[in-house]
């Protein structure tokens, strides 16, 4: 288990389209990876922007986590939606960290990772909202992301330090009472009326 790419960035306009209307909100949604090592605070990558704190960041969604492993369904999704071949890059998903060989069905809730000197806590997955779909290029992107259960997870800040890419991680078993698998499936059964509709 790695980091692939530390990825950051700045809270940017994003246009989203809506009922045949386009406008324009604030995201932080395009990361861009990081040469070298970042530190990391309490309330995340240095540097790296949120802009609505109610839904991503602060301190129980510090640092989201993605794994790479999942890429490759985005890459098909977009070739059969889109019609183009697309190479997705590190940070695509919005993620702070891309990883390698650590996905949602290994993690729980209260699970620590050790990257160096960081440790970093699970403490849900995500739950895309219309900034994803408008990211992706297309309105289904986050019921494919519900349906298939890559959400990623987010990630509490339990101890401060730097890290890098190619750092590797190591996975501290926490309480085991709630999965990130489980979190998933509830989330799915609840809204199963809206993403079929």
């Amino acid at each position: 288990m790695h980091i692939i790419s530390v990825n950051r960035g700045k809270a940017a306009p994003l246009f989203v389209s809506e009922s045949g209307v386009t406008q324009s909100v604030i995201s932080g949604i395009r990361k861009q990876p990081v040469d070298g090592a970042v530190q990391v605070g309490k309330l995340g990558i240095e540097g790296d922007e949120q802009a609505d704190l109610t839904v991503h960041g602060g301190l129980e969604k510090a640092v989201y986590l993605y794994p790479h492993e999942h890429y490759a369904f985005w890459e098909d999704t977009l070739l059969n939606v889109v019609k183009k071949p697309t190479l997705l890059a590190p940070g695509a998903m919005g993620e702070n960290l891309t990883t390698l060989g650590i996905t949602e069905n290994d993690l729980w809730v209260g699970d620590r990772l050790k990257i160096g000197e960081v440790i970093l806590e699970v403490t849900e997955p995500r739950a895309p909202c219309y900034k994803f779909a408008a990211r992706m290029g297309f309105r289904h992107a986050v019921k494919n992301m519900l349906q298939s259960g890559f959400t990623g997870v987010y990630l509490k800040v339990k101890q401060q330090g730097s890290m890098e890419a190619k750092a590797n991680i190591t996975l501290l078993p926490g309480p085991r009472e709630v999965s990130i698998a489980d979190i998933n499936g509830r989330r799915l059964k609840g809204r199963q009326r809206d993403l079929f509709a």
